[in-house]
Formats: C-alpha cells, structure tokens, sequence
C-alpha cells in the first residue's frame, strides 16, 4: 500500500495544535533533521578525545576503579575481549600463587614455630627464595603495575596498599635469607597475594556476568546490509565495509544501516529510540534516513550519505565517551577505604621505627616492628570485604532482572534525589492504543471498531496496528474488506458487506467539507492524541482517538519514588501538550519537553549544577549521553545496545518499577559494605598499634603468626557478612 495514506493524520497534532494536515510538512522536516542538528556540536570534540582516550585506555588496566566499566569505548564490544583476558589472567595468577604458597607456608619457621613442627633440609630457605620470588614477580604482577599507574594518576588506592605491603615482605623476608637477623615474611606474602587475586577474581567475574547478558541483548546497528550494483542486483555486504555513495535496498521491518537518503520509495520510518519522537516519521525520495532507525512499512532504496564511523549514532558515542570519562575520575568505596589504610600505614610504619630507634633498641629490631606493621596493615579482609558484597548483590540484581555494568554508578544510587525518565518506551509502551472510540448517534462503539479494523488490517502503519489490536482485545470478528484501496495523503478505503467504508484524517474531511465536531476533536489533538475518522460513503459513522499507551507499572513507580524522597521529572523530545498529559497520569513532578537529543545530556548537566544528585532512566539512543552524565544512568532493557552501553544498570524487564528495585538494593549494599569495611579495618585498628609493639613494656609483642590467626577470623567474619545481604 501507498504510505502516504495515514501520512495526514500522523502529525496534525503538532506544536501549533494545527488539527490540519497542511502543516504536516514543516514538521516532517524538522523531524528528519533533527539527528543533524547535532553534527555541528559534536565536531570540534573528536581531536581533544583521542588523548583522552589512550590515558584511559593505559590506565585502566591496572586500575581498579575501572574493572566496572568494560568496553569504555562506547560502541562495539571490544572491551569486553580484553576484560575476559583480564580475568583469565587473575585466575590463572590465582591457581599458580595458591600452589607454590603451600611448601612456602610449610616452610615458614614462624608457622612451624606456632604449630610446633620441624620441617628443614639443606638450602630450605633457598628454595622458599626462589617459590616467594616467583609468586611475588608473578603473582604480585598486577598490583606491583597497579601501584605504578596509581602513583602517577597521584591517587594511591587499593593497588598501592597491596604492592607496597607485599614489596616490603618480599624485600624485608629477602634479606633475612642473606643474614638480616629476623623471621621471614614469605607465607605472609604468599597468602596475601592469593586473597587480593582472589578478591579481583570474584569482582571482575561479577561485572563479567552482567556483561555477557549485555552481550545477547541485541546489537543495535544491523552487521550486514543489502547492497544493489550497477544491475540492481542485491549482495549481501559487511555494515562495516560501506561506503559513501553506495546503493542500498532496505525492506519492510529491517533496521536502516547508515545515515543516507531516499533514492526510491515511501515508507514510515520508527526513529523513537533515536530521537524520542514517538510517532514514526513518514519519509519519501529525498528525505533523510538514520542509521538505526526501523523501515517500518515499505520498501526503499537509499544512497548512503555517511559511513558507520561519520553517522549520528558514532556522535552519540563520542559524547557518551566523554561523559564516561569524567564519570570514571570518582573511586570506589574500597578505593577510598584503601587510600586511606595505606597513609595510616605508612605513618604508622614511621612512626614504629622512629620511636624504636630513639628508645635504642637495635636497628634490626626496629626494622622488624615497622616491617610487621606494614605488613599487617594491608587487611586481607580489606580485598575481599567489597567484592563479596558486590559478587553478591550483582546476584541479587541479576534475579531481579537488574543488571549492573558499572559498580561506580550503582554505588551512588543510593544518594540519588532526583529521577529523570525519558517518555517514549520507558513510561510509554512507544506503540499507539486506542483511547477513545465516539461513535456517532445510530451506530455502536463496536460497529465503529470492527469496521476500522477491517480495512486497518489491511494496513502495515503503526496506527492500523494499534486500532487492529483493540479490537482484538474487544474479541470483535473483524471481517476482510471486499476491496482495499488506498488514497494518497487522506487514508484508507475499501467494500465491507457491500457498503464503501473509507478511515481518513481530518484533513479529508475539510477537503470533502464533511462537517465533524471541532471542539471535541480539538481536545483530544490537545492532548497529543491521533484522531482518524470512519466513513459509509460520505457520511461520518464515528472518531477513533489513539495515543502512546502508558506502561501500568509507570505510576506505582513515581509513587514509590517520592516515598522514598525522589524529585520526578520527564524529559522528552515529544511535545509539550503530550508530555503534561503523560505526567498527569503518572504523577511526575516536573515535565521538560521538546528537547533535541544532544540537549538531554545538557539537561542533566544543569540539574547537577543546582546540586542534584540524578539518576536518567532511558532506552533509546538520544538518551546514551544523558545516560553516561546522570550519577546513575538506567537503560530499559527493551531499548537500544547503546542506551545499554552506556548505562550503569540495565533493567531486563523494561519496568520502571525496578528502579526503585535499584536505589533500595544500593541503600542495602552500601550499609553491606561500610560493615565488612569496619570488620575488616577492625582488625588493623586493634593488630597495628599491637604489631607496632605499644604492649612491648608489659611483655607483649604481637607475633606475627597470631597476627595471622586474626587476620584469618576478620576474613572469614566478612566472607559470610557479605553472604547475609537481602533485598527488603
């Protein structure tokens, strides 16, 4: 069928509540370009990325805070590769240092000292050297690279703690093998490099599950596209090997795989996830095309105008980039616990020695109390207190249907006091449903429906979808027309029992000088509804309203939003008229509406200004750069692989009540959390001042071995805390 048929009645209800189709251009225009509006705005960022984006990339392989943020580039899944490789690589350091750490623990004099057994032979300390040496260079690899990296970012953290208590043990147990007088430090180090392994293990194949389920979710720009040559014969061809120029055939229901424009044919387009717009957009010959966007209806041969790597999706990557990597600058509660620990360490490591040295003691003997100190004072328990709890709660989530991609975001939900929904596919189902029927005086609301329905099921346009589908739903028996026809720019005709039934826009029904109530029909384009008229002949039999149908579980969402203490608010690239409709239904707070995409982003911006803390709850791809600059960002599962990308959390179910879900299970977490750290840290509280000989006068040096013994129970205290977190 033609598809300009419902073309009048899909925008009449624009911005100057015209009810008229002769407006439908203007805004057709602005629709398409509205993509465009941005390539302006986003040129000048790519140069100063690209530095950006090798620090990032150099940085983050020993560093941390950014294990939850795989694939930081946005786009494309490379990330994840080497993420996989990271992991392996803690495992197989794991299983390596857990082997050679049980002659090194058998060997240790201190353990044969406190369980009292012999084990010696000629050259033992020799080879408890060489087994240390090698879990130290190779089990301790990535710490010792980590510690690097995060002096010169001048943020010392978790991988400084680490490295620099297992460099001391190592050196310090080295040189008590060529004479230092003293115990070695090797089942210390041993251990301690096979629980800080571990503790990255657990953590990293938590954010790896969450993940892989992004994996499966789809990905959003099609691989291969139908290229026609000079013969108009199709080929089938890799996205990726596109190029300007080229020719492309894309049919019913398939996704456009590059910005271009129409060469030939007529269809409408669904650019909702790219745009928010939630009508689809009817495009003919000329009429710029999204890479991305969903050919809903006909078939069209398109002349592709930017490759891939130049398209406006590549735009939104690159500001999603640069919202990530602010965003990746703020540390993880662990970090922050490490940073911490490791100034007390150090002070408290000085502190040891000095005030040893000055009561005379021997150097030896101080060297030893500083050594123990340091050595203490990086709590096992410290690397495995927040990954348990994180291991566990991405668990929780998971069975929720709540994946978490990016620990950072997740973590700060909890102080989120501001909640931004995009409309279309989050609050909105982003499909038409019938909301009124206003039959005229002889005919039944029933009649009225089955005879739109017939001829609409004869029809591909997103409105005959949503008028088939009620009456459905009424359980109607919808007849097939006799005959169908449709009629360019007015609507659809056709013979139901004989009699010519025609569903047309109101601009038909001007042009035929058939009157209609105004007034009424006024109200509901008001409120952004689409209004198409039945006829028998020439005589009007009745109106059918539709509208983008509000998801049930929206409201209850809002409600227990402002429970909790949450602002509301929508932003949208739908027009204002619609967007105060939706919100009164809901109950949201505060409605921002006819908002470009890369003004969402800004949005955000501006609210975090005012001091907010905001969370941005989106599916489609004009909301990824909003998404990346919110605190927490929430793609809704049914949406796009890029709002998945760049969200912190992804909600499986396409529910807006998970989000409430999210901000309770990071409220419980984070209290999770902060108890494993008090445990964990409790420890160094009480083991530090002890190893550091405050005791020594009344005869009690902490041995190192009990220190153990301690560290062992606060390990084991956390591992089953972490293992007692609920969701409410």
């Amino acid at each position: 069928m033609s598809n300009k048929d419902h073309h009048e009645h899909e925008h009449h209800h624009h911005k100057d509540d015209g009810h008229h189709a002769h407006h439908e251009d203007g805004h057709h225009n602005h629709d398409h370009d509205e993509p465009h509006s941005q390539h302006d705005h986003h040129d000048h960022d790519h140069e100063h990325n690209r530095d950006h984006d090798d620090h990032a990339h150099h940085s983050s392989h020993g560093n941390h805070s950014s294990h939850g943020d795989d694939g930081h580039s946005g786009h494309g899944h490379h990330g994840h590769g080497n993420h996989e490789d990271m992991m392996a690589d803690f495992k197989k350091r794991f299983f390596v240092t857990i082997i050679l750490a049980i002659p090194i623990i058998i060997l240790s004099d201190m353990i044969q000292m406190f369980f009292n057994y012999t084990v010696a032979f000629p050259g033992d300390t020799a080879v408890e050297l060489i087994l240390a040496s090698i879990v130290f260079f190779y089990g301790g690899w990535p710490f010792l690279t980590g510690l690097v990296n995060e002096i010169k970012d001048k943020s010392p953290g978790m991988m400084t703690l680490i490295g620099f208590a297992i460099t001391v043990a190592y050196v310090y147990s080295a040189a008590t093998v060529f004479g230092l007088e003293g115990m070695d430090f090797f089942w210390e180090l041993a251990t301690l490099i096979a629980i800080m392994l571990l503790g990255h293990w657990i953590e990293m194949k938590s954010v790896m599950k969450a993940s892989d389920s992004l994996e499966s979710l789809v990905e959003l720009m099609p691989q291969e596209a139908n290229k026609l040559d000079d013969n108009d014969q199709v080929t089938s061809v890799a996205v990726s090997e596109l190029k300007k120029g080229d020719r492309l055939l894309i049919k019913p229901g398939e996704k456009i795989p590059a910005d271009g424009h129409i060469l030939k044919g007529k269809s409408s387009i669904n650019e909702s996830m790219l745009t928010g717009e939630s009508e689809p957009v009817e495009k003919g010959e000329e009429d710029e095309v999204i890479g991305g966007a969903i050919n809903s209806s006909g078939s069209l041969t398109i002349e592709v105008s930017k490759t891939s790597d130049e398209g406006y999706l590549s735009q939104v990557v690159q500001l999603v980039k640069e919202a990530q990597e602010s965003k990746s600058k703020t540390q993880m509660l662990s970090d922050r616990a490490a940073k911490l620990l490791f100034y007390v360490a150090v002070v408290a490591g000085i502190v040891t020695f000095s005030t040893w040295m000055g009561l005379g003691v021997s150097t030896e003997f101080a060297v030893t109390r500083m050594v123990t100190v340091l050595v203490i004072s990086c709590p096992h328990a410290l690397g495995l207190a927040i990954p348990l709890v994180a291991a566990r709660s991405t668990g929780i989530s998971a069975q929720k249907g709540l994946f978490i991609r990016n620990r950072i975001g997740f973590e700060s939900a909890r102080r989120i006091d501001t909640m931004i929904f995009d409309k279309t596919g989050t609050l909105t189902h982003g499909e038409f449903g019938v909301t009124d029927i206003l039959p005229e005086k002889d005919v039944s609301e029933e009649e009225l429906l089955r005879l739109a329905a017939s001829l609409e099921s004869q029809s591909e346009h997103p409105i005959a979808a949503g008028v088939v589908a009620k009456g459905r739903e009424e359980n109607i028996d919808i007849p097939q027309p006799e005959a169908f026809d449709s009629m360019t720019g007015a609507g659809i005709t056709g013979k139901i029992d004989g009699k010519t039934i025609s569903v047309v826009s109101p601009g038909y029904l001007q042009r035929e000088g058939i009157s209609y109530d105004e007034r009424d029909f006024s109200k509901l384009a008001e409120t952004g509804k689409t209004v198409v008229f039945v006829l028998q002949e020439q005589t009007l039999l009745g109106a059918i309203a539709l509208a983008d149908v509000v998801k049930e579980s929206a409201k209850e969402a809002v409600e227990r939003l402002h429970q909790i203490g949450i602002e509301t608010v929508m932003l949208t690239g739908d027009n204002e008229k619609v967007a105060q409709e939706v919100a009164k239904q809901i109950g949201i707070d505060q409605v921002i509406a006819e908002v470009l995409p890369h003004e969402k982003a800004e949005k955000v911006k501006e609210l975090k200004i005012d001091g907010k803390r905001v969370g941005m709850t989106g599916d489609g791809i004009n909301d990824a750069p909003a998404l990346a600059n919110a605190d927490l960002g929430v793609a809704v599962g049914a949406g796009t692989d890029v709002a998945m990308e760049t969200a912190d959390v992804v909600l499986v179910n396409s529910d807006p009540l998970d989000v409430v879900s999210i901000v309770d299970l990071s409220r419980v977490t984070y209290r999770k959390m902060i108890q494993n750290l008090w445990w964990a840290a409790g420890y160094n509280i009480v083991a530090i001042p002890l190893a550091a000989g405050v005791l020594a006068t009344w005869g009690f040096l902490l041995d190192p071995a009990l220190g153990a013994v301690l560290m062992s129970l606060s390990t084991v205290i956390v591992a089953i805390n972490a293992q007692t977190l609920k969701m409410k």
